[in-house]
């Protein structure tokens, strides 16, 4: 019965600031991050290509386009 009520006892689980991470724009990577996923038609700290060569990715995904 004692192991049962161990389980209330729980402290509250809050984020507080030292969890917060700031992150980087995805089109703010360097080329040096990883080469493998780099296309030709991409430059490093561009946000219009980073979004032409999403939007070319997500329609060639597209099963009416074809």
């Amino acid at each position: 019965m004692v192991l049962s009520l161990a389980a209330c006892g729980d402290r509250p689980q809050t984020m507080d600031a030292t969890g917060k991470k700031t992150d980087a724009q995805a089109w703010s990577v360097s080329e040096r991050a990883n080469p493998a996923y780099k296309l030709p038609g991409w430059k490093a700290g561009d946000k219009t290509s980073w979004e032409n060569e999403l939007r070319q990715r997500a329609q060639a995904q597209n099963d009416y386009a074809r």
